[in-house]
Formats: structure tokens, C-alpha cells, sequence
């Protein structure tokens, strides 16, 4: 049953990407786990760039869907932090909130449905619009983002063996990152598959020293420093930057939310300006234009950043 419901949303959904939107993706040329290390090691001369949370937030898009990732991509390269949660027959779909009443035409507890049951909703988008896309599994998420993004996994409920399993039978560790909280997480994952790379949760000196007491490899981690632009970020983002490590600033509880357009490309650039090698944004689309005068003329990055042949 799950192989034939793959089968036909992944049918679906290619069918969506192909005709909703327009234009060559903008993919990231990252072909495993070594290049994906390299990709985000830090130069001092790289590009900056944008992470769409919830798979970036855009109207008539829903979150944490594979159609507002290809629409992101056919405006800007970007990776995208995703939300993997539980089904009550244990799949893995990507939902952030627990319950479906926000972003779906269903009610109640994600993992109180089955897969299939889960299949027939249809997701709304940021202003309540119901659309015509349907919930993603995380393997259809995983298949479908491959030689065009990287996918950051969100903290959930998903046991983290099951992170682990996934990712390894599908051989996605170049293109798939996990979220971790504490250097005792990555531990756990980095015995396990010492391919994974993180978004990993550095926002003191404190937790540097505890990622270095536990012997996490710095070229295996780019630090989330927290969600405010604030001064006192210098000396973290100076001994990251020195171990190779970049750092990012989440704007999705922060500047994302400012009215005013001006002040939120202020904002994004200011970020960018201070320190920070790239953004996660809910606003994706717009704070990738924003950031585009600060983009080098130059970077041996650049080879990481291409346009998929139409």
C-alpha cells in the first residue's frame, strides 16, 4: 500500500513542480557528504546564501511542501529546514505543528492518522488558502530534493534511529543534515554514520566547548547562533569562523516578522554584514533578493551554485 501511495504522489507532485512555476531551478551542485563538508566550510570568501524554514513560507505555497521548495528554487538557491513527524502507522510526513488544523483541511493529531488517511488532505498556505498539494513523506522529500538542495532535519517526534535509518538507506548524507540541540546529540548520530552533517545549536562559548568535549568534528557542523543579529555574536562567530566553522541567524521568530519591507531587507542585509554566513528565513524569496548586493563577484564556492539545464 505505502509503495503504490508513493508511487502516485510522487507522480503528482512532478506534475505540480513541472507546471506551476517557470524558469531553471536554482540547484546546488553537491554530490555527497564530502562536497556537502566542503560546501559549508568557511572561507571567509563564500557566498552567502538562504535557508527556507518550514521549506520557506511564500503565498500559495504551503510549508513543509515539495511544491514551496521547486518554487523557492526557480527564484534563488537555497537549502530548507523541514519538520519530519510521525504517522499513527509510523511514516514519516512533514508537518511542524503536532496537529493539522493550521496547515491542512484535516483536524486532530498528525499521528492519530494513518499515511493513507493523511494522503487525501490537501495543505493550505500561509494565509489559510486551501491548495490543490497534498502532504509529503519524508522519502519523497528526500528522492525529489537530490542534486538540487540540501535538506536540514527539524527535531520532532521521530525517534532518532529512524533519522538514522533514513538517511542511510537512502544513501542521502550529502544532501540531507540533522538538527541537533547539544553536542551529545551529534554524538549520538556521529557514532552511528560519521557522514552526518548538522545544523547544530552553538549560540555560547559554553556549547563550542561541549562540541569540542565530545569530539565532534568542526567540519561536520554549521552553528545555529540564534535568532537576534546582536553584537555580542562577534567573539562566537570568530572562533567558529576560525575552526571553519559558518554560522546562521534564523529570522523566522525575529525579522521576518517587521511590516515594513524596507526595514526587513535592512534587517537581512545587516545579518549577512555582521558576520553571518547565511540565513533561515521564512520569507525565503524575499531575503535572498535582499542579500544579492552582498554577493561576491568571485568565490570557489561558486562551482556549488548552478542552474539546472532546462
Amino acid at each position: 500500500m505505502h509503495k503504490k501511495i508513493l508511487a502516485a504522489s510522487l507522480a503528482i507532485c512532478s506534475f505540480l513542480t513541472a507546471g506551476a512555476q517557470s524558469g531553471p531551478l536554482h540547484v546546488l551542485d553537491i554530490k555527497n557528504a564530502a562536497a556537502l563538508r566542503e560546501f559549508f566550510h568557511y572561507t571567509g570568501k563564500d557566498i552567502p546564501f538562504i535557508s527556507g524554514h518550514r521549506g520557506g513560507i511564500n503565498k500559495g505555497f504551503p510549508e513543509n511542501s515539495i511544491e514551496a521548495l521547486d518554487n523557492t528554487l526557480r527564484h534563488t538557491h537555497a537549502t530548507f529546514e523541514i519538520d519530519p513527524r510521525l504517522t499513527k502507522d509510523s511514516v514519516i510526513v512533514l508537518m511542524h505543528d503536532a496537529t493539522l488544523d493550521r496547515t491542512t483541511t484535516g483536524k486532530g493529531k498528525v499521528g492519530d492518522y494513518t499515511l493513507a488517511e493523511l494522503k487525501q488532505l490537501k495543505l493550505k498556505d500561509i494565509d489559510g488558502n486551501v491548495t490543490e498539494y497534498r502532504i509529503p513523506t519524508l522519502e519523497e522529500m528526500i528522492r525529489w530534493a537530490k542534486g538540487k538542495t540540501v535538506l536540514i532535519l527539524d527535531k520532532k517526534d521521530v525517534p532518532f534511529q529512524m533519522t538514522a535509518d533514513i538517511i542511510r538507506r537512502n544513501k542521502a548524507e550529502g544532501h540531507v543534515m540533522v538538527t541537533v540541540h547539544s553536542a551529545k546529540e551529534a554524538k549520538w548520530y556521529h557514532e552511528r554514520n560519521r557522514e552526518i552533517v548538522f545544523e547544530a545549536f552553538v549560540k555560547t562559548q559554553k556549547a563550542l566547548e561541549e562540541y569540542e568535549a565530545e569530539k565532534i568534528p568542526w567540519s561536520h557542523i554549521m552553528a545555529y547562533v540564534g535568532p537576534d543579529n546582536k553584537p555580542e555574536l562577534k567573539p562566537l562567530y570568530e572562533n567558529l569562523n576560525k575552526r571553519g566553522v559558518m554560522c546562521m541567524i534564523s529570522t523566522a521568530p525575529t525579522y521576518d516578522k517587521l511590516p515594513d519591507a524596507a526595514e526587513r531587507t535592512k534587517a537581512y542585509r545587516s545579518i549577512i554584514e555582521k558576520g553571518a554566513s547565511l540565513i533561515e528565513a521564512d520569507r525565503s524569496i524575499e531575503a535572498a533578493e535582499a542579500i544579492k548586493p552582498l554577493l561576491p563577484k568571485s568565490s570557489a564556492k561558486s562551482k556549488f551554485f548552478k542552474l539546472a539545464k532546462k
